[in-house]
């Protein structure tokens, strides 16, 4: 698998990649136009698997959130008939790589919490990759489920935040400024 990074949106990868994310997100998923805005906002990154044909088999939407000097992970998908067979964890491994060589302390994700089965393997997913999961469980105001933070504090800088609270502060703040000045924002 090749794996590319873009903080600008392409003709030739971003199609694919939101193909890819409304596959895998079909609901509760942020609109495009909100992830959008991240780039134009000069926050946002596209993480790219790209088979040699060039389909995209895996995909990530990341940004920095930059009070923690930390990469958050936002949308993380693989194709349905790819996983199990390690591609996620490959990728993951590259991301992580990407976060260290851009000098960031570490890595920021939430899952959802609710004990469902699909939920609890996401989560172990995330702690095979190295990440931790804290007690506490978010809920947003604007949607139903609760939400777990986790974290992969690369060990550089000893004030890396592992607090669920403060975890979710950042992103609380990466969301903000994604949506805000968009047009659902002023709707």
């Amino acid at each position: 698998m090749r794996f590319e990074t873009l903080g600008r949106l392409d003709d030739r990868l971003w199609p694919a990649a939101l193909e890819l994310y409304h596959e895998a997100f079909p609901k509760g998923s942020k609109p495009d136009r909100i992830i959008e805005a991240t780039f134009e906002k000069g926050f946002g990154l596209l993480y790219a698997g790209l088979e040699e044909n060039g389909r995209m088999d895996a995909m990530a939407f990341a940004g920095i959130a930059r009070e923690a000097n930390a990469l958050l992970i936002d949308y993380l998908a693989v194709r349905e008939e790819l996983r199990g067979r390690g591609i996620g964890a490959r990728f993951v491994a590259e991301i992580v790589r990407d976060a260290r060589e851009r000098k960031l302390d570490g890595i920021i994700i939430e899952a959802e919490a609710d004990p469902e089965p699909d939920n609890l393997a996401r989560i172990r997913f995330w702690e095979r990759c190295g990440f931790t999961a804290t007690e506490y469980v978010h809920q947003y105001v604007w949607v139903p489920e609760p939400y777990r933070a986790l974290y992969l504090s690369f060990g550089t800088n000893p004030n890396f935040p592992t607090d669920g609270k403060e975890l979710f502060r950042h992103i609380g703040g990466f969301h903000s400024l994604a949506f805000r000045g968009s047009r659902q924002d002023r709707q």
